[in-house]
């Protein structure tokens, strides 16, 4: 189990679970699913990641993001969910710091244009928003290419 890897209570890693079943089951009333070019189970995967490390980071507990795979195990063990992860992973940090910002205000921390704004040196809404779909053209087309 992915959040045994990392010191939580097991009351806590019950209630991401939960979390993370609500929030999927959310984002698909919002209509937010539509167009979801990986699978449900790798979208719900990735919303329990980012609560455990949101938890991880609330509570002020040092963590290391596990990056690499334990002694003695390939690649082709591991599920195929984590490998996409993985790749979304690294592809994110490859479109560059603003983008790589954009993206995870926008997408995994699910703020609203106005919010990231405030966070972000952007005038327009209009420029944050050409500058959000150029930001997920070229992430597109680095996924396609691997």
């Amino acid at each position: 189990m992915f959040a045994s890897k990392y010191n939580l209570p097991q009351e806590d890693i019950l209630d991401v679970y939960q979390d993370a079943f609500v929030a999927l089951i959310e984002n698909a009333e919002k209509g937010k699913l539509d167009g979801l070019n990986a699978e449900l189970k790798t979208y719900l995967f990735s919303i329990g990641k980012y609560m455990i490390f949101g938890k991880l980071r609330k509570n002020k507990t040092d963590f290391v993001e596990i990056e690499t795979l334990p002694d003695g195990l390939e690649w082709s063990e591991v599920d195929e969910s984590d490998q996409q992860i993985g790749l979304l992973e690294n592809s994110l940090k490859k479109l560059g710091d603003q983008c790589y910002k954009i993206v995870r205000l926008f997408y995994y921390e699910e703020k609203k244009l106005d919010e990231i704004m405030e966070l972000l040196p952007y005038q327009s809404k209009d420029v944050l928003k050409s500058q959000k779909a150029r930001c997920l053209k070229h992430l597109k087309e680095m996924l396609s290419k691997n």
